[in-house]
């Protein structure tokens, strides 16, 4: 019996094959979108929490520059700074506002001198700056005196500086924030003046 030869090539590709490439890819364009999608998030977040970090900073030097408005005694008329007082016009609850504000007097030709003043133009620079503008800023942004974190208790030797912006819900990276459902991230911080 004459022996059958069942040498067949096999040229290009199948259609299983260009099917299973097409998935593969399909899949890995997909995931790149994704990433890029948490890569902007991660940038925005970064970008406002960064913005708020330099305000917070900023605060803290324009106390740091006018101690009367915050020391019962303050030098150079007495040796150290001592005794935060109860009431300063630095200081903002939560929910609350500051004392007796007023718009910033700050121009091209005119800086603010009084602490009143730098710290009025300060307000207006984080209500401009951080998303959420002046609701947020009332509603959660304190600045106090605090034992504890979070705890404006008026009591201890430490200042709190929490500064507040508004993001989309699900989108605050905060690590406080558990169920990530806030739609206002926040950054505090707590220094000695």
């Amino acid at each position: 019996m004459p022996e059958i030869s069942m040498n067949t090539t096999q040229k290009g590709f199948s259609l299983i094959e260009v099917l299973v490439a097409l998935v593969l890819t399909t899949v890995g364009v997909l995931g790149m979108v994704a990433l890029q999608g948490r890569s902007v998030q991660y940038v925005q977040d970064s970008v406002q929490r960064n913005v708020a970090v330099d305000l917070a900073n900023e605060l803290v030097e324009i106390i740091r520059a006018n101690p009367s408005e915050l020391f019962q005694n303050s030098a150079p008329k007495s040796p150290i700074n001592s005794g935060i007082k109860t009431q300063s016009i630095f200081f903002k609850t939560k929910g609350g506002t500051f004392s007796n504000t007023a718009d910033c007097v700050a121009t091209a030709s005119k800086q603010p001198a009084s602490a009143k003043e730098q710290r009025d133009c300060w307000i207006a620079r984080a209500k401009n700056l951080l998303p959420g503008g002046a609701e947020v800023f009332n509603s959660d942004t304190h600045v106090c005196r605090s034992s504890t974190v979070g705890n404006c208790d008026g009591k201890g030797s430490v200042l709190e500086i929490r500064m507040a912006w508004q993001v989309r819900e699900g989108s605050c990276l905060d690590a406080g924030d558990t169920t990530n459902d806030s739609p206002v991230c926040t950054y505090t911080l707590r220094v000695q003046p």
